[in-house]
């Protein structure tokens, strides 16, 4: 076997390895309403999730194209695949450092943060433009929109049910969550599996496995499909406790509302823009929203300032964490 085919391999392996961890790291992101609200049993909701995680794999690669060519571009041979693995393993450090912790950040940030940090230290060109176009621009109207739908939402519910029974309304809620946790779980798939997708494919396009012109592979959409459902899964109850309860307690109307605004945004993004948001961001926003319409005081602001440092954090941190591991991967392989 060749250096070459070794390090597809590798980094294959290493992309999936990144995919179960953003499976188990972005699990609240689908179910941590639901559950807090005791819509579904955390069983039941992860088993959903993880389910429509697989389906939404399926539904679209816009966003895949824009991970595998629209970021950096990758030398062709063994320097570009150690750029690509130490990319994902920048990633990954800062997926296991805010799970750890307990923090909702991006993993899809984190993705793209290891690609620039890693295309840098190995001075690769990183496209700017498509970095600002589908990366920065979407990271900050994703949790506006976010929170302002999930806020409208809500608004109408109070306004809907009004005059109707809070008890009778809020087990009418508990079985709309079902639904509306299922979305959510459709367009986590949507989103982050593509991102692994994309990775993948970078590598088989610097290995010369694949061109520019060429559709993803069907093993590959299965592989990222399989590992982001079972990361999904395992879990991540860490996360699953700050969104569900640290920032609000919310009830059942406030979680169908987060989750129907953020499924929603989440579609939008990657079908019609092919843009890789955050999943994290766009559903805790969306919390934020839905508990804003209550009363400010309602939402923990001090969680949610925790959170955001996170969000700030994530690209710069992934990307040195990338540049250290490039500089470790290129004097032990090349």
């Amino acid at each position: 076997m060749d250096l070459t085919l070794a390090l597809v391999i590798g980094v294959v392996v290493v992309a999936l390895v990144f995919d179960y961890t953003n499976g188990f790291h972005d699990a609240a992101n689908a179910i941590a309403t639901s559950v807090s609200t005791r819509a579904l049993t955390p069983r039941a909701a992860l088993f959903m999730a993880a389910a429509m995680n697989f389906i939404g794999a399926h539904l679209g690669t816009q966003v895949a194209q824009t991970v595998g060519s629209g970021i950096i571009d990758a030398p062709q041979g063994s320097h570009g695949l150690v750029i690509v693995a130490a990319s994902l393993i920048g990633a990954i450090v800062w997926n296991l450092i805010t799970w750890y912790f307990g923090l909702p950040s991006s993993s899809s940030h984190a993705l793209i943060g290891g690609l620039i940090g890693a295309a840098l230290a190995s001075a690769s060109l990183v496209h700017w433009d498509g970095v600002v176009a589908k990366v920065v621009i979407p990271m900050i109207i994703s949790p506006l929109v976010g929170f302002t739908l999930a806020a409208s939402i809500m608004i109408a519910i109070y306004w809907i049910f009004r005059h109707a029974q809070p008890g009778k309304t809020n087990r009418g809620f508990r079985y709309a969550q079902t639904i509306s946790a299922a979305a959510m779980a459709l367009g986590h798939g949507l989103q982050d599996a593509q991102k692994t997708m994309g990775v993948i494919f970078l590598a088989l396009l610097v290995g010369g496995y694949a061109s520019p012109g060429d559709p993803i592979p069907q093993w590959v959409i299965l592989a990222a499909a399989g590992a982001i459902s079972l990361g999904t899964y395992a879990g991540g109850w860490r996360i699953m406790r700050t969104l569900g309860r640290r920032i609000i307690a919310l009830d059942p109307p406030q979680g169908f509302a987060a989750e129907s605004a953020a499924a929603a945004v989440l579609y939008g993004a990657a079908i019609g823009f092919g843009a890789p948001i955050s999943t994290t961001h766009t559903i805790t926003s969306a919390i934020m929203g839905v508990g804003s319409t209550k009363r400010l005081s309602a939402v923990r602001w001090g969680v949610a300032g925790n959170i955001v440092t996170a969000w700030i954090l994530t690209i710069p941190a992934a990307a040195a964490v990338a540049a250290v591991s490039y500089y470790v991967l290129h004097w032990i392989v090349e």
